[in-house]
């Protein structure tokens, strides 16, 4: 029996169903791809653009940044802060999320977007000393209403960065590409 089917396999006919299959593996294998790299959905589809078009800063509302690994998000006071001063806010169909959360006093459940493995040792207070601005890696967001990685976040593109940084620099450039410096 496995002897036929194999033999069937070597024919034409055979060859052309082993393509079909090969090629529908490597459709899904990169289908599943593409998934991960899509923005995952929000509570909130939070406009970047409109919040930098009025000169908030990004730390403004990330402070976590300047103080260790992760960025952190506003708290819902802090949002609500400045759009319950907006009479907008009371109508807006975008942020009735917001205001139905501060009302009802249950937090708003973000998802993560731009995350790291959890075997990365990733701190953003370290670039923001080195000068990086938030722009370096997550993008220009005064051209994005929802935002999405401008790029994939891996050990490659994180390292071609730390190359470049330490530029001639030998003693920067070890340290900077030694595997301690993210796989603590």
């Amino acid at each position: 029996m496995i002897k036929r089917l194999f033999d069937w396999l070597k024919q034409p006919l055979g060859l052309i169903a082993v393509g079909i299959v090969a090629l529908a593996v490597f459709s899904v294998a990169v289908y599943g791809i593409y998934l991960t790299q899509q923005p995952p959905e929000q509570p909130i589809d939070f406009p970047h653009r409109t919040h930098i078009a009025f000169g908030i800063q990004c730390l403004y509302c990330h402070p976590g940044s300047t103080r260790g690994p992760a960025s952190g998000l506003p708290s819902q006071a802090k949002c609500w802060g400045c759009h319950q001063q907006i009479a907008k806010t009371q109508t807006s169909a975008l942020l009735a999320p917001l205001k139905q959360a501060v009302e009802s006093n249950t937090p708003i459940q973000w998802v993560p977007v731009a995350q790291v493995p959890d075997f990365v040792q990733y701190n953003h207070r370290a670039h923001i000393a080195a000068g990086k601005n938030c722009e370096d890696c997550h993008g220009d967001l005064s051209n994005q209403t929802i935002y999405k990685n401008p790029q994939v976040f891996n050990m490659g593109w994180c390292l071609d960065c730390h190359v470049e940084t330490a530029g001639n620099d030998q003693e920067k450039l070890i340290k900077l590409t030694d595997c301690g410096t993210c796989h603590y």
